[in-house]
């Protein structure tokens, strides 16, 4: 059984036991988050539209590695360095509940 759901503007393909990194939640480590499932697909192969709830555990915060940022203008002495660290939220899927 997979779900699909949405979460930072982005969907994900998501079973039990799965670990993924999305955008950054408000929560702290160890409490359960609940998403609402845009696709669920059952073991017979049955597709089930916005049914049930995925459940999932917040394994810890963190940010991604850095991402480089560099500006240059040929021959006008210009240069600029800028660094990015996307944060994000690592998550573990307890279980997919239908209704």
């Amino acid at each position: 059984m997979y779900a699909i759901i949405e979460t930072g503007g982005k969907q994900y393909r998501v079973s039990p036991g799965d670990k993924l990194k999305v955008e950054k939640l408000n929560l702290n480590e160890g409490e359960l988050v609940e998403f609402k499932p845009v696709l669920v697909r059952k073991e017979n192969g049955e597709v089930v539209l916005q049914k049930g709830k995925v459940i999932a555990e917040v394994l810890r915060q963190g940010k991604h590695k850095k991402v480089i940022v560099f500006k240059f203008r040929a021959k006008k002495n210009y240069k600029r360095w800028r660094g990015h660290r996307q944060p994000y939220t690592e998550i573990i899927i307890k279980e997919i509940q239908e209704v």
